[in-house]
């Protein structure tokens, strides 16, 4: 699978907008339950307000939640944001921080996020579970329940550590785009996005 996926969606890049490591983590802890392109509407103005972590710390997160109120829980993700911010500030002297075990320490911060930045910020391995690429997973059978912990120790298990940041963004790509949640590409007949893989796909959950 991956030999086929890895070479169509080569990009290894987020699709958030953002200018350095802070700007990302936030981005992506604001991306839970919200589309890519909704995030990157706000976190223009966001990043224009609060630049680093020492002047998000000590905003408060009404004025936060003005500025991401048309994202989902908007109220729990601009506490989270500025709470996470003032530990970064604090903590890391307002450095990201590049280990798994600190960045679990964020609020709103769990393995799919901090999978993301140890690749995309720091060139570690990761295997970034989110909403594509649990379901892509699931569909192909790779693990019987839909958990993100589950799925992401199975693909650990099946995808060499060199090769999993590049099978996660391709997975992703293909469930964004081909294997969406609605009608994916093979439920759809000759109108939709041919599917790569769908000689190798159970179509599990779909029949």
């Amino acid at each position: 699978m991956q030999e086929i996926l890895v070479p169509l969606w080569p990009d290894t890049a987020p699709l958030l907008r953002h200018g350095d490591c802070f700007e990302l983590i936030c981005a992506v802890a604001l991306s839970a339950q919200c589309t890519d392109d909704q995030v990157n509407k706000v976190t223009p103005r966001l990043f224009s307000a609060w630049p680093d972590p020492s002047s998000l710390s000590r905003a408060r997160p009404e004025e936060v939640e003005l500025v991401i109120h048309s994202l989902g829980f908007f109220r729990t993700k601009a506490r989270h944001l500025v709470e996470m911010a003032r530990i970064i500030e604090e903590s890391f002297g307002g450095r990201v921080p590049g280990t798994m075990e600190e960045l679990l320490l964020l609020p709103g911060v769990g393995r799919k996020t901090a999978n993301l930045v140890l690749s995309a910020c720091f060139g570690q391995p990761g295997i970034i579970v989110d909403t594509h690429v649990l379901r892509v997973c699931y569909r192909l059978g790779l693990d019987g329940k839909r958990d993100p912990g589950r799925m992401e120790s199975r693909i650990a298990e099946l995808v060499e550590a060199e090769r999993r940041t590049a099978f996660s963004y391709a997975v992703n790509r293909h469930g964004k785009f081909v294997c969406v949640a609605w009608k994916p590409g093979c439920a759809q007949g000759s109108m939709a996005p041919a599917c790569p893989i769908i000689g190798l796909c159970p179509r599990k959950g779909l029949d």
